[in-house]
């Protein structure tokens, strides 16, 4: 296989390590490539689809899967009924190639604020706080999230970036064909669209099927939408997650459907 490089978004890889990008590679048959996993939460799939195609740009690689996965029914406590509906177990995966039609990213705003690591977090597995009898007792290797805070920061952030790459770009809401938004939460995504100016029929929307997939949650979209969409089409990509991180990308899409 010509895979050069597979890159995998995850917050719930199998183990700690090996990465499980490198599973991926082995199960694929991606003897050639080597591989990595990044974790930016529900932001991953941005963070990873923006470096696999800056490793394309530079021309040092033809061919770049990036994987956007999360099993997150694994670190959800069922017990936590505010948390647990939220979630669900999902994740895509995109080849990036070269071109030289004017297609692809062709923008990228990513952003983080360490500060929020106190209201969305695991207390406990990893080197901060091992997993002791006491750790697991007291359910501390369980996602954990202060409902209200999140939302404030999500609705101003993920909304903000998706509006400054719009403008950073000399793009109206008529030039946008999609908005490919995070799918946390319906008020999150109806801010991000109104911000923008995009009327419903232009946001994707899976939440229903799906619950959040954390960084999932993107590719997921794009799956369920391909055959809507067209080769030229202007779509924004927006998420915001734990860390926290937010960003927003600009691309055109590539192709039109089979």
């Amino acid at each position: 296989m010509d895979i050069d490089l597979i890159i995998c978004a995850t917050v719930t890889p199998d183990m700690p390590f090996p990465a499980t990008a490198n599973i991926v590679a082995d199960l694929v048959g991606a003897k050639n490539s080597y591989s990595f996993d990044i974790s930016a939460a529900c932001s991953g799939f941005l963070y990873a689809l923006t470096m696999g195609a800056q490793f394309i740009e530079t021309g040092m690689h033809k061919k770049v899967i990036v994987i956007g996965a999360d099993k997150m029914s694994s670190i959800i406590d069922y017990q936590d009924r505010a948390t647990c509906i939220i979630f669900g177990d999902g994740g895509g995966a995109v080849l990036l190639e070269p071109t030289e039609e004017p297609l692809g990213i062709m923008d990228s705003i990513l952003q983080a604020d360490g500060s929020g690591a106190n209201y969305l977090h695991m207390k406990a597995g990893g080197s901060r706080r091992p997993a002791t009898a006491e750790t697991v007792a007291r359910r501390e290797h369980f996602a954990y999230q202060e409902g209200s805070t999140v939302f404030k920061f999500a609705v101003t952030n993920m909304a903000e970036v998706s509006a400054r790459i719009m403008e950073r770009n000399q793009l109206t809401a008529e030039d946008v064909a999609w908005l490919v938004p995070h799918q946390a939460n319906k008020r999150i995504i109806d801010a991000t669209a109104n911000r923008m100016g995009v009327g419903p029929e232009k946001v994707m929307m899976n939440i229903e099927r799906y619950g959040n997939t954390t960084a999932g949650t993107l590719p997921l979209c794009l799956f369920d939408y391909e055959a809507q969409l067209r080769k030229g089409d202007n779509i924004i990509l927006a998420a915001f997650g734990g860390g926290f991180t937010w960003g927003s990308i600009y691309l055109k899409w590539g192709y039109d459907p089979k």
